[in-house]
């Protein structure tokens, strides 16, 4: 019977992943509560489980009379034959015979050992991953709730819902993803786990296993901006003299950073240099479009940029989404000219209608000769659609897009520009 019972023991704490400890205590406690219940308030019951033996003991207080007996007292002579110096009104420790409990009082220690056993695993669930916020995780999609991808982490589940969740990908149960653990919520039915497809911090993570150099530190991620399935902008620099972080993220002929664009559904990645003056820094995130002319104004944080006439559309991207995305990448305000509408307004002499071509300037006025690469599904090299005809307003921003002149707002304080390294994952937003 004793060997049984451990061995029940030991199947509890491999079914629910707990030490066995644990599921000797919600043992011990179930049986304290059990036996309470026909005893008063007061009295002291006392329950030991012998891991070793699967031995049980269960000792009830009781007061020691002379004289009438009650329930939850015991004679003078009963307690001098357990204790011999027991005296009349103190207390003694009665061992009750294990047949002691009742059917219903044997029900109610099985809820008991049931309840405790599930906050214990509760608590090995957060303990586990509350550690492990802002990791990579593998895991199998189980189902799908009301659009709501429920998947399996081992023993564990975890909820994507539709905004974290790629709108170029299907889910399907079976299907085995690489998520992002954004965060680990405590709830009525224990800790929820909240995992991710669509936040810019997985590109990190993904360039961090795919870049020797950013995992090793000496090629550091500068900013991120993101919007999930259809184009993400990452600034990198090197913190090492000789080291090319675009190329490093790169890799030979595109192979890692392909890597990462398979990965994310053919989402395309615009790897770019960072540079600590704002105006070369602007030009950049305007990739693949070609920046005649950056002019910055410090105190209102903004950016005008000049381009070819032939390269607006490609500035501004589809719907504004190239020059929303540097806005962010950058945290400056970005207001993008054709040349022949800056040469009208006076602020740009060289020659216009041009395709290409760079112009030298003085300050306040820079111009970027970068090396930025974009990588797509199909690895080719391309510029962006021209905006849908009749399209005046940009998503997200209050950005307007007229025939020859764009605006698109970044906001300094959504942490696209800070710097990434020891952020909290949990707390920097989603594009």
């Amino acid at each position: 019977m004793k060997a049984e019972f451990l061995a029940a023991i030991n199947m509890l704490s491999t079914e629910r992943g707990v030490p066995t400890d644990v599921v000797v205590e919600a043992l011990e406690s179930a049986l304290v509560a059990a036996y309470r219940r026909n005893a008063s308030e007061t009295t002291e019951v006392e329950a030991h489980i012998d891991p070793a033996t699967g031995e049980a003991k269960v000792r009830v207080g009781k007061v020691v009379v002379d004289g009438a007996v009650g329930v939850d007292e015991l004679s003078l002579r009963d307690a001098q034959a357990i204790d011999a110096e027991a005296v009349v009104g103190g207390i003694v420790f009665e061992e009750m015979p294990p047949g002691a409990l009742g059917r219903i009082a044997a029900q109610a220690v099985k809820q008991h050992v049931a309840q405790k056993l599930r906050e214990a695993e509760r608590k090995r669930v957060y303990d586990e991953f509350a550690e492990r916020t802002g990791e990579m995780l593998h895991a199998q999609v189980q189902r799908i709730e009301q659009r709501t991808v429920v998947l399996e982490l081992g023993k564990t589940e975890a909820i994507m819902p539709p905004p974290e969740q790629l709108p170029t990908e299907r889910y399907f149960p079976g299907q085995r993803l690489r998520v992002y653990l954004v965060d680990v919520v405590e709830a009525h039915r224990g800790p929820q786990l909240l995992v991710s497809r669509a936040h810019k911090l997985m590109i990190k993570r993904l360039l961090e296993q795919e870049v020797p150099e950013i995992f090793n530190g000496s090629v550091e991620i500068k900013g991120i901006a993101r919007e999930p399935g259809a184009r993400s902008k990452v600034a990198v620099s090197a913190r090492q003299e000789g080291i090319d972080p675009v190329g490093s993220c790169v890799g030979m002929r595109g192979v890692r950073i392909q890597n990462i664009v398979n990965e994310l559904s053919g989402e395309k990645i615009d790897v770019i240099p960072w540079d600590p003056d704002p105006a070369v820094f602007v030009a950049s995130a305007l990739s693949p479009a070609q920046v005649l002319q950056v002019t910055v104004d410090d105190e209102g944080k903004t950016a005008t940029v000049v381009v070819p006439e032939r390269q607006l559309s490609l500035a501004i991207g589809r719907e504004g989404q190239n020059a929303r995305l540097a806005a962010r990448l950058t945290g400056w305000r970005i207001d993008i000219k054709s040349d022949v509408v800056a040469a009208g307004a006076g602020i740009w002499a060289g020659p216009t209608g041009e395709a290409g071509g760079t112009v030298a300037a003085s300050e306040p006025v820079a111009v970027a000769e970068a090396k930025v690469v974009e990588a797509t599904a199909a690895g080719e090299s391309a510029g962006e659609a021209e905006p849908a005809a009749g399209a005046n307003v940009v998503e997200a921003g209050a950005a307007e897009i007229h025939d020859t002149a764009a605006v698109a707002l970044g906001d300094p304080d959504a942490g696209e520009q800070s710097l990434l390294e020891g952020a909290s994952p949990a707390n920097l937003e989603r594009e």
